[in-house]
């Protein structure tokens, strides 16, 4: 049994997909019967500190306003408040092995501490925090703090990505390896999925710059002649503009804003979804991409990196080029609108290719490291 202290800034319900992912690979060692402690960032409506599946949370409140994004000032505001917090429980607590989820900026606190305590860390970087993850939004960014990066992830002993897409980005900036290890999903039940002559079709996440939530919807305004409904879960800096742009293409009968939903929301939303859109311009691996092969819908994604690990073209979903905008993206979503039988082919493939995902697979794997890490130091 090992002590591990988890770092990342975000944890459920802050944040998206990363978060996601460390707060379940927390839990999960828990149930291994390992000692996990997480500190994570807050919002003046959160307890400062609580038991969430056996994992002790810590919330370090930093100026963060919102749950759904974070800006560059907050992350730096939480990692100088998160210091001193994250030192008292390297001396105190003495876990064996830390846990850093996103290089930046969780893996400068991450650095900080091993410089003083020698507390050994493994680095999980997701997408973000990687030169080139998201251009539109970080490489200006990176011009400038790349080399300041380099020490945080060359003094982990060892690093992990959750995508081929991921480790193929870092081992270009900072000719590392990672080792990949897929984002999982819990044990596969047997999904309820009801049957709909409408096909039902759903976006879900930050709406920002990097997921292009309006492309969907302009592609979606050039197939308004078939039957077909939106949901769209989540917040963000875009979503007046997405508003405006369903009025303005007089959308509104067939998309819905839902809003930021809980982890159990969002699963009960899928169980009565088909089809999932991903017209992003970048990701690592979408954990909603993992959890709608999961609940067995069909996907419609942009032909980036990130995505290939979770779709199988013309098997469980399509790509469309973002070259061509929403005139591909419309061709690409057409004949599963279409097409009863080939939508129904597609979300029966995504339940098959959702075995590849299992948890478990991914559990051993971080087990496996943050153990050869402790034996190792």
């Amino acid at each position: 049994m090992s002590r591990i202290l988890v770092l990342c800034y975000e944890y459920p319900p802050l944040g998206g997909g990363g978060g996601r992912v460390a707060a379940h690979v927390a839990s999960a060692l828990v149930a291994r019967e390992h000692e996990v402690c997480f500190v994570t960032g807050g919002l003046p409506s959160l307890p400062s500190r609580s038991m969430i599946d056996g994992v002790r949370v810590i919330r370090v409140h930093a100026r963060r306003q919102r749950a759904d994004t974070c800006s560059i000032l907050e992350m730096c505001c939480w990692v100088m408040a998160s210091l001193p917090v994250v030192l008292g429980e390297a001396f105190c607590w003495k876990p064996h092995v830390i846990h850093a989820h996103f290089a930046v900026p969780t893996g400068v606190v991450a650095w900080i501490v091993h410089q003083l305590t020698r507390i050994p860390y493994v680095l999980t970087v997701h997408l973000g925090d990687v030169p080139g993850g998201v251009p539109e939004q970080t490489d200006h960014l990176f011009k400038i703090l790349k080399p300041f990066t380099i020490p945080i992830w060359r003094s982990a002993a060892y690093v992990t990505a959750v995508s081929s897409f991921v480790a193929d980005l870092a081992s270009k900036a900072y000719n590392i390896q990672p080792k990949i290890i897929l984002n999982g999903i819990p044990a596969l039940l047997h999904p309820h999925q009801s049957f709909s002559q409408v096909p039902r079709l759903l976006m879900v996440g930050r709406l920002s710059i990097q997921k292009n939530p309006i492309l969907a919807i302009q592609a979606l305004a050039l197939v308004r002649e078939l039957p077909w409904t939106l949901q769209i879960v989540g917040e963000g800096p875009l979503l007046l503009e997405t508003k405006d742009c369903v009025r303005r293409l007089s959308l509104k009968d067939q998309v819905s804003f839902l809003g930021w939903l809980s982890v159990s929301e969002v699963q009960k939303t899928m169980e009565k979804s088909d089809i999932l859109l991903i017209p992003s311009l970048s990701e690592g691996l979408p954990m909603v991409g993992v959890e709608a092969l999961a609940h067995g819908l069909a996907i419609v994604g942009s032909r980036i990196g990130g995505l290939r690990d979770i779709i199988n073209e013309h098997h469980n979903g399509v790509f469309f080029n973002l070259d061509h905008g929403a005139v591909a993206m419309a061709q690409a979503l057409r004949p599963l609108l279409e097409n009863a039988v080939l939508r129904t082919q597609m979300k029966n493939a995504s339940l098959h290719k959702a075995k590849n995902f299992h948890w478990s697979r991914s559990i051993d794997a971080y087990e496996s490291i943050l153990e050869a890490t402790k034996r190792d130091h």
